[in-house]
This record gives C-alpha cells, sequence and structure tokens, in this order.
C-alpha cells in the first residue's frame, strides 16, 4: 500500500535528496548522445531529451555542467541522439561509466565523422543550434539534419532504475 501523503518540502541545498527522487518520479525514455571527441567518438547516457519544434526540427537535451564529458559535447558541432529500445539496455549502462567504450557496438562514422549507433530505436543526427544555460546543466539544442526510426518498446528510466514500458 502506498502512503498517500506526499513529502514537502522547499528545493534548496539541504533538500537536493528529495529534489532528486521527486524529480525521478517522472519515467523517461532513455538516449544515448554521442559526438566526436578530441580523442575519437564519445557516448553519454542521458534521460533529460525532448522535441522543441517540428518546423524547423529542432530537439534537446541537457549535460551536467560537472561532467567530464561536458566540454567535448558544447564543443562539438554535431551530435546524434539515439533513443533506446527495452533490450539496449546494456548500451544504457555502458556510456554511463565511460564515454570512449566503443568496443563491441554495431556503429560507423557518418559522412562527417559522427559515430551513430545501428538499431537503436530512434535516432537523431544533428547540428548544434544553440546552447543555453541551465543552472548546473548546460541545454543543447540540435537541428535534426537525419532521423530514423525502427518498430520496438522503449528503454525506461525511473527512480534510479531501467525497466520497460508493455503496451
Amino acid at each position: 500500500m502506498t502512503d498517500p501523503s506526499p513529502l514537502e518540502f522547499t528545493p534548496g541545498p539541504e533538500t537536493g535528496r528529495a529534489l532528486r527522487d521527486a524529480l525521478g518520479r517522472f519515467a523517461t525514455g532513455v538516449t544515448v548522445i554521442t559526438c566526436r571527441g578530441p580523442d575519437g567518438p564519445l557516448g553519454i547516457t542521458v534521460n533529460s531529451f525532448a522535441s522543441v519544434s517540428l518546423d524547423p526540427a529542432l530537439v534537446l537535451w541537457s549535460v551536467d555542467r560537472a561532467s567530464s564529458r561536458a566540454a567535448a559535447f558544447v564543443a562539438a558541432d554535431t551530435f546524434a541522439i539515439h533513443i533506446l529500445g527495452r533490450e539496449e539496455r546494456d548500451i544504457a549502462a555502458r556510456f554511463t561509466r565511460n564515454g570512449a567504450s566503443f568496443d563491441g557496438l554495431n556503429w560507423t562514422s557518418g559522412p562527417d565523422g559522427l559515430p551513430v549507433l545501428n538499431g537503436t530505436l530512434a535516432r537523431f543526427e544533428c547540428a548544434r543550434h544553440a546552447t543555453h544555460d541551465g543552472g548546473d546543466h548546460l541545454i543543447l539544442i540540435g537541428a535534426v539534419r537525419r532521423a530514423a526510426f525502427r518498430n520496438g518498446a522503449p528503454l525506461i528510466f525511473s527512480q534510479g532504475h531501467f525497466g520497460d514500458f508493455a503496451f
């Protein structure tokens, strides 16, 4: 049985964990963003992806400023957003730990050298359109140049865990 009374708080430094737990109640899809980094292909797992506009085709995602990979993604002229299917949990886990972990993956280098993961649920190859301040994160907006998708169920992230959605 669930407790119907909510934990109420004011966001601040002393309630950071509570804010994170509250935000975690919103289930999201899981993406891996890739770019060409200074030392080769680079990837990062994120759940902060959203559509911005259909005309022009714009999408966004955000990266933690404290991430060791943030500078490379902010500097990249292009990046690819890969929406993962429920069977691709291992890819999500791989890029939470190591951004250069492309060994053994089915990937190719696109026309402009952009690393592209093959076979993901959906993919958006983007040119950097804008970068905005987002507090402890940077918000990157991409203009979609190419897109692809396949049938399948998405990988979901909620309350610190990966899961899936049944139709």
